[in-house]
């Protein structure tokens, strides 16, 4: 092995990484010259047979090309490793002028959003929000509340009621249990309010539902009059359609309630003037309400000498149709995305 021999086979290599086009290029060259078998690695491998006198200036020349030649493949590896990716960014870069997908953003069911008003408003009043299952008990759903055994509303006609259960259990048909499980839970004063839905074999039309939404009011305090539950709705009522919607209140009856009345509100359609939603009466409808029954404060034992209380109790999906001027009950149900976008 000679000096020229190491030169020739340097330049060979040298003359190949210049005109290498790809990596892998790259990487065989590395492999034949440098590698394990390769060409520079057997020149090594020839150093003891050399004289002593030459074999030191001979290794040092091998190593010399060998650095060299190693530096000149990494650099011509990074270089067409960069070229590569440049090539391919151009090729596949995104046109930032295009106009985008437009995001669709979620937003509540309109029915949510009204039972999120009503319980805000009512929050603001002091009154704390409450939840109820919605699978009862005859017992809460009725008993409690004074309904007798012979009431309408506890005929199977009227009340879905689970099969099979030892309990009589049902789907409530009001909000109205939750009152009694909070007074059981909790001494007075008591202010909640409770949103959720309620359940009645009711045929499906523009104006009724078997699954609808309701809304219920308590408080229990000392000495509390009929006067301040008809200043808390008349309050609720200003906040949720203005302060020039008129109230009016009628006698009616509840189990659950003495005295009990219905609360109307002028129409907001007509301004009280008269039109189809208010059937040219001027008024509309809108909740129940009285002062709680003294057999309800004694089915969970609450002092009835002490302590009044108030309730109300109101249908959200009434509200909601009031609100959106929607006539047809139904559209809140099916999942028509063309309407349900619209809020």
């Amino acid at each position: 092995m000679t000096e020229q021999t190491i030169h020739k086979v340097s330049d060979e290599v040298k003359n190949k990484i210049q005109q290498a086009n790809g990596v892998e290029e790259i990487e065989a060259i590395r492999v034949e010259y440098l590698g394990r078998k390769g060409t520079i690695t057997n020149l090594f491998k020839t150093l003891p047979s050399l004289p002593l006198t030459k074999r030191k200036k001979t290794g040092e020349l091998l190593n010399t090309v060998r650095d060299e030649l190693q530096k000149l493949l990494d650099e011509k590896s990074k270089l067409l490793k960069n070229k590569s990716l440049n090539e391919k960014l151009k090729s596949e870069k995104i046109d930032i002028t295009l106009p985008s997908r437009p995001l669709e953003y979620l937003h509540r069911h309109p029915l949510m959003q009204v039972i999120s008003e009503i319980v805000s408003i009512f929050n603001s009043l002091g009154f704390q929000t409450v939840t109820g299952p919605e699978i009862e008990t005859d017992y809460y759903n009725f008993e409690t509340l004074n309904f007798p055994k012979d009431h309408p509303a506890r005929d199977s006609q009227d009340t879905f009621y689970i099969e099979g259960s030892s309990d009589n259990l049902l789907l409530r048909t009001h909000t109205s249990p939750v009152q009694v499980r909070t007074m059981e839970k909790y001494k007075p004063p008591l202010y909640v309010v409770v949103p959720g839905k309620v359940y009645r074999r009711d045929a499906s039309d523009a104006s009724h539902s078997a699954v609808f939404h309701q809304v219920e009011g308590l408080a229990v305090d000392e000495k509390i009059t009929f006067a301040e539950l008809k200043g808390i709705l008349t309050v609720f009522v200003h906040r949720m359609f203005g302060k020039g919607t008129k109230t009016r209140f009628r006698p009616s009856f509840f189990p659950f309630t003495e005295p009990s009345a219905e609360m109307d509100i002028g129409c907001p359609m007509c301004s009280g003037n008269g039109c189809r939603v208010c059937q040219n009466s001027g008024w509309l409808e809108m909740l129940g309400c009285g002062m709680v029954h003294p057999k309800v404060f004694d089915a969970v034992q609450y002092d009835r000498e002490k302590w009044t209380g108030f309730a109300f109790g109101m249908g959200v999906e009434r509200f909601a149709m009031l609100k959106f001027q929607i006539n047809e009950m139904r559209l809140f149900y099916e999942n028509d995305l063309r309407f349900l976008k619209q809020f």
